[in-house]
């Protein structure tokens, strides 16, 4: 395996981490539902408490899974997938050209 494969790999951790958790999950299917909400609108549909949900709100954010927008008092939190679809892609077009059609055998 090359060293850009390695790297590919291994700068897709954080996100994979990230990903991992199924109340983060929970929040992304809710979000894509929406255009954006509040940690209380968050909340609502949700069985965890306002702080757990900000904490993975912050794991989501410094991993530019979600953006916020500030509104006098209220911060909302809506989907910014878009460099985390591009590194999927980057990994899964090494897996393919790297893995699996240099192994015919599968």
């Amino acid at each position: 395996m090359s060293n850009q494969a390695i790297e590919v790999f291994r700068a897709c951790i954080p996100l994979f981490n990230a990903l991992s958790d199924t109340a983060r999950q929970d929040i992304i299917l809710l979000l894509a539902e929406h255009e954006r909400l509040s940690v209380n609108e968050i909340a609502e549909h949700s069985n965890l408490s306002r702080p757990a949900i900000s904490h993975h709100l912050k794991v989501m954010r410094d991993n530019q899974l979600v953006e916020i927008e500030q509104k006098g008092t209220q911060r909302y939190y809506s989907l910014s997938l878009n460099k985390s679809v591009e590194q999927l892609k980057a990994l899964i077009q090494i897996v393919e050209s790297e893995c699996i059609l240099s192994n015919p055998e599968e």
